[in-house]
């Protein structure tokens, strides 16, 4: 029998998968409806304001601990980078029948890239579901400054 320090890593109590993945893929989606995207996008931006975040390395561990998967940076122009966001929880989220969005990382990705370069930054995904990752583009616009 388990102890309940034997249940925690650290000290997270671990989540149960399927829980998160009813919330995340199936009732969100339903109360949302065909606003879904939009709104995980805009409510990542949202929480990468409540969590702006210094640098590369507390990006990762901020996608470990939220239970969004390994991200690792792929690329790194002036105004593009390209993460690729992969792991066992992202690997099960996309062998799920119901459609998967993972627009919520990439909004959040947009709005911390958008916060250290104080210019416009949008972040699209790619669903690679052959590899089993997630490739988030995140564009700035140099011209197109912010406060």
């Amino acid at each position: 029998m388990e102890s309940s320090n034997d249940q925690k890593n650290g000290d997270m109590e671990a989540v149960p998968l399927f829980g998160y993945e009813l919330m995340r893929d199936i009732l969100l989606p339903e109360i949302l409806g065909k606003h879904t995207t939009d709104i995980l996008y805009w409510g990542g931006k949202s929480l990468a304001r409540r969590f702006p975040l210094v640098s590369l390395e507390e990006t990762e561990a901020f996608f470990l601990e939220a239970g969004w998967g390994k991200l690792t940076l792929a690329d790194d122009k002036k105004d593009e980078q390209i993460f690729i966001l992969s792991g066992p929880f992202v690997e099960r989220r996309l062998s799920l029948k119901t459609d998967i969005s993972f627009k919520m990382e990439a909004g959040f990705l947009a709005e911390q890239v958008q916060s250290k370069k104080k210019a416009v930054t949008e972040a699209a995904e790619e669903i690679h579901k052959r590899s089993k990752t997630v490739k988030i583009i995140v564009r700035t616009d140099p011209k197109d400054k912010i406060e």
